[in-house]
Order: C-alpha cells, then structure tokens, then sequence
C-alpha cells in the first residue's frame, strides 16, 4: 500500500457530493436508520440520528429497544424512532430482526451499533442484518466491531458497501492481534482491516488513518483531544451515515465525515476549550462546514 494521502479540504475536492437540487425535498437527500441505543446507553442513538441529520441526510428513523423509543422519540421529534423487541436487560432482541429488514429495505444508509449492548441477542441481529445483503450503505460501530472477527465473509459480501469506524481497541478486536500492533503501526494494521472485510476501515487515534479496498490510504492530523470524550464516536457514525444517506460513496462519506467531525472539534476547542466541551455540541458545527468543502 503506498503512503497516505493527506485528509485536507484540497483532497476532498477530488470527492464530491452528489448535488442537491434547490428546488429539492427531503426524499432525495436520502433515509437514515439508527439502529442503536439500549437501556443502558439510549443516548447514542441520540447522538448517531443527530449528526446524520446535520450532515443533511433528509429523513431520520431510529431502531431501538421499546422501554426506551417514547423517550427518544420526545428528545429528537425530527425521528421516527420503531420500538422494538428487547431482552430483559433492554438490550435489543433476536425477534427484532424481522420488524429491522423491514425497514432497512427502504432506506439508503444504515448504522449499526452505537449504543447497543454485547451478547448473544446483539449477535443475532447482526447475523440477521448481514444476512439480507442489503444494497446500500452500512456502517458499523462500536460493540458491533467486537463481533466482526468471525464474520469477515459476511461483511465482504454486502452488496451497499461497509464502513468500518474503530478506535485502536476495537481494530485489535476485528483483527484478532494485540492493540500494540495497532498502536506501532496503525497505517499498517487499517489497511489489513480493509482487505480481510473489503470495506473502507479508519482507526480513530490522535491521528487518523483511513484505508480504502483497493490500497488507497489516508492520514487526518485535525481535531485535538477534546475528541476523546464519551459519545463522540457516536457522533462520527452519524455523520459517516448522513453523508453515505445522501448518495456519497462508502470512501467519500468517511473521508468527509472524518474531516467534518475532526474541524467540528477543532472549533470547538478554540470556543470552548481543549477539552470539556461534549459530544451533544458536535454536531450543530457541521452545517456550516459543509459549506467549507
């Protein structure tokens, strides 16, 4: 693989957005599904759904565990947010699958994983999910990642195109190694990622690396620590997923979704300070920096 490309607002003129008609409605700015949230953690689902739409993806849907879908649906009236089946723990259930591909079938983007829990039930809908080989975009986060090592073929196999978004814990989980490995050449190790699951994989860090399956590479060297704080990533799903919503390819949605998260934080960091301030605030940056690229 030859050496990364810098991530940069000249780079990211050589990937455009599809156009979006002025006289335009929300249909063709594209459907998200959240598929996310838990008992536990209802926030990320939250976090995810927001940034998809301020990234511009025109309708929001959001999966998630019944005991906690009212309360979402108040916190974030602009979703349509489906109650499914839950485990006793608040956990989504192996019975969601059927009411999920339903839905899935008629979106244009999906995120899987923020905010949901670990365990058999999860596993049985990402097994669901990757069965159905759906023909749009999938991003896949968080606790879904612990569980992709023995499901490589899986994930090849999806015909939309899978976007990858770990941090360097998580890509040592999806590629069975020590998280030293990731740490000591993490350029080397996410270009792995993205041959052995032929997706587009990042690993998150105080340098970003993004690799593509056909060998392209990319390094971000924005954002700051302030990023390092509880949700953000969530926020990056998000914003990965609303771009991918309305028509960019899987490369072009999460080379821009890095940038945009990442000068989302710088500015924050020069207003509010580096660090304190919280996730919930990333996102109402990113519209006016899409007008930047």
């Amino acid at each position: 693989m030859s050496g990364p490309a810098s991530l940069d607002t000249e780079l990211l003129r050589s990937f455009p957005m599809p156009c979006l008609p002025e006289d335009g409605d929300k249909e063709e700015r594209g459907r998200l599904l959240i598929v996310g949230g838990s008992r536990e953690v209802p926030g990320a689902a939250l976090l995810a759904g927001l940034a998809g739409l301020r990234a511009g993806a025109g309708k929001l849907q959001i999966a998630t565990g019944a005991s906690v879908a009212v309360a979402l649906g108040v916190a974030v009236p602009e979703a349509r947010v489906i109650g499914l089946a839950e485990t006793k723990d608040g956990c989504l259930a192996k019975a969601a699958v059927a009411p999920l591909l339903e839905l899935a079938k008629e979106v244009e983007a999906i995120v899987l994983g923020c905010g949901l829990q670990h365990g058999p039930a999860m596993e049985g809908l990402l097994d669901g999910l990757l069965a159905a080989r759906l023909d749009c975009p999938l991003v896949l986060d968080a606790t879904v990642l612990g569980s992709l090592a023995d499901r490589a073929e899986a994930v090849r196999a999806w015909p939309g195109g899978v976007m990858l978004l770990p941090h360097k814990g998580e890509m040592a989980r999806l590629l069975a190694c020590n998280a030293e490995e990731v740490e000591m050449d993490p350029l080397l190790v996410v270009g792995r990622a993205a041959e052995t699951y032929r997706a587009v994989a990042l690993v998150k860090g105080q340098y970003s690396f993004i690799a593509a399956p056909d060998g392209r590479s990319f390094r971000f060297e924005g954002g700051g620590i302030g990023l390092a704080t509880s949700g953000s990533g969530d926020t990056l799903a998000g914003i990965v997923g609303g771009l991918a919503a309305r028509g960019a390819d899987p490369l072009t949605a999460t080379l821009r979704g890095v940038w945009l998260h990442g000068e989302a934080g710088r500015i924050l960091t020069e207003r509010v300070g580096r660090v304190g301030f919280l996730a919930r605030e990333i996102p109402d940056e990113i519209p006016a920096l899409l007008g930047a690229i």
